[in-house]
């Protein structure tokens, strides 16, 4: 059975001023998030590229998105931001119902 989620296009991103540091993003999806020399995370866009941007947002591939969704959920610092791109609505990180 697929869930709503799992059909959903989502966008993530980051805030660095919440971000620990810790890595559970980059353990599971480490196509989406990556540290840069600061120790923060950040996201990288479909071609791998680094956004250092504050609040810059990516789209989330198809294949990762459960694995941003439980980086959201597990990440101690609360910094991640999973939403839908039709609506913008949190379906995951410290915004999420």
């Amino acid at each position: 059975m697929t869930t709503q989620i799992e059909t959903d296009e989502l966008r993530v991103w980051v805030d660095q001023d919440l971000c620990t540091g810790d890595g559970l993003c980059v353990q599971y999806a480490p196509e989406v998030f990556e540290f840069d020399v600061d120790g923060l995370a950040y996201v990288k866009d479909g071609d791998g590229e680094l956004q250092l941007a504050p609040g810059s947002r990516v789209d989330v591939p198809a294949h990762l998105r459960l694995d941003v969704i439980d980086a959201a959920k597990e990440c101690p610092g609360e910094c991640i931001h999973v939403l839908r791109s039709t609506d913008g609505v949190a379906v995951a990180g410290p915004d999420a119902e």
